[in-house]
């Protein structure tokens, strides 16, 4: 039960029974993360009957973050060339937070990305959706606490409503959207631990207003890091109302870390499946990548065989170093268990035949160079 549907006596005998459950030598990692699953009506794994995870016959969706701006889409093609052909029907791309301006979208840009879907009904366009501007500045909290109070009360309803049109008008009215991603952590303003109560009613005004555009079709993914980090993503969880996927970006890190540390980590993979397999929808990736153990050729195999084996919506690999295989060079063991894994794969099932094949060509093509409109994950948070 919600604590804003009780009564404080109510609210505080269930807090107390939920981390009396916790021994007192308990990691404070681990208290926090009962005491969050039980305020949000999780209760936490091993208490209760654990949720039945869907486990599709078919692979995922998926495609590479390769660049934000529409100069990269043909990069799509020629990675899809370098796997055999295989059908990237995932193109992720973000709105740069630098202004206002940026967060209603660039119509040329945005244009562009949303042709490349129409080209294929079994495409999909996922965008990254700042929530405050500037987005990567080092905005102090109590200033973020202060901007996202103001989007709650609908200060800047205007520009999602401008960002709802543009994409409507331009044919990406299906598209995918993660608003705030990465929330629970420290890289952007837009993250939610200065004012969680505020975050979530601002993410909940921003779906409203786009939602009330004539003609949409979006989807909302409320997509965290992977694990503790700043703040525990239940925290900042806005409603089953508000949230069609749940997503998580998963980097390998920290260092010395292993795959089954982020399955069962507070908040990891499995924390992620169970949480919405409660609430009946899929999960996706729309970050994954290397990061902090280099060239590891384990991780991919296991994240790879995760995301077959899960209700995995889609996924996408961000591919510029340290994190990708295609466009960047050192990772060669990594690339090379990734292209088998994925290479000529047919995508998600879709009623429709796969993408046109990229023009043959006597050598392989070329990487690009590495995007620069993504920063790279900040570092892991103390207990992570």
């Amino acid at each position: 039960m919600r604590f804003g549907r009780l009564t404080l006596g109510s609210a505080a005998l269930l807090l107390l029974l939920a981390t009396a459950s916790v021994p007192a030598g308990a990691p404070p990692g681990q208290r926090e993360r009962q005491a969050a699953l039980s305020a949000d009506e999780s209760a936490p794994r091993g208490a209760a009957p654990r949720p039945v995870v869907q486990r599709p016959r078919h692979e995922p969706a998926f495609g590479a973050f390769v660049g934000s701006w529409d100069r990269y889409i043909p990069q799509i093609g020629r990675y899809a060339q370098w796997l055999g052909n295989a059908n990237l029907q995932v193109g992720h791309t973000y709105l740069a937070g630098n202004t206002w301006a940026d967060v209603e979208g660039e119509p040329v840009v945005l244009g562009l990305w949303s042709q490349w879907r129409l080209a294929d009904p079994a495409r999909t366009l996922v965008l990254g959706v700042p929530m405050l501007v500037p987005n990567e500045a080092a905005v102090p909290d109590d200033q973020v606490a202060k901007l996202l109070a103001q989007g709650a009360r609908g200060d800047f309803d205007q520009h999602f409503l401008k960002l709802a049109r543009k994409l409507v008008a331009l044919g990406g009215n299906d598209t995918v959207l993660t608003p705030g991603w990465e929330m629970n952590g420290t890289t952007y303003t837009h993250r939610c631990k200065p004012d969680p109560t505020a975050w979530k009613a601002y993410w909940r005004r921003i779906v409203e207003v786009m939602r009330s555009v004539p003609g949409q079709r979006f989807r909302f993914d409320f997509t965290p890091n992977r694990g503790l980090d700043a703040i525990a993503w239940t925290r900042c969880y806005p409603g089953d109302d508000v949230v069609d996927i749940i997503g998580m970006d998963s980097y390998d890190q920290p260092a010395g870390a292993t795959f089954d540390s982020y399955v069962s980590e507070p908040y990891g993979l499995q924390d992620q499946v169970e949480f919405a397999a409660r609430r009946g929808k899929p999960v996706s990736y729309p970050e994954w990548g290397l990061f902090r153990n280099g060239d590891n050729p384990e991780y991919v195999r296991r994240m790879v065989e995760w995301m077959r084996t899960h209700d995995t919506l889609y996924q996408t690999v961000t591919d510029y170093c340290p994190h990708g295989f295609w466009g960047c060079d050192r990772n060669p063991r990594s690339s090379a268990v990734f292209k088998q894994l994925m290479a000529g794969s047919k995508g998600a099932p879709a009623g429709a035949g796969p993408a046109p094949a990229a023009p043959a060509s006597s050598s392989p093509p070329s990487p690009p160079s590495p995007p620069v409109a993504k920063a790279s994950p900040s570092a892991p948070a103390a207990g992570r």
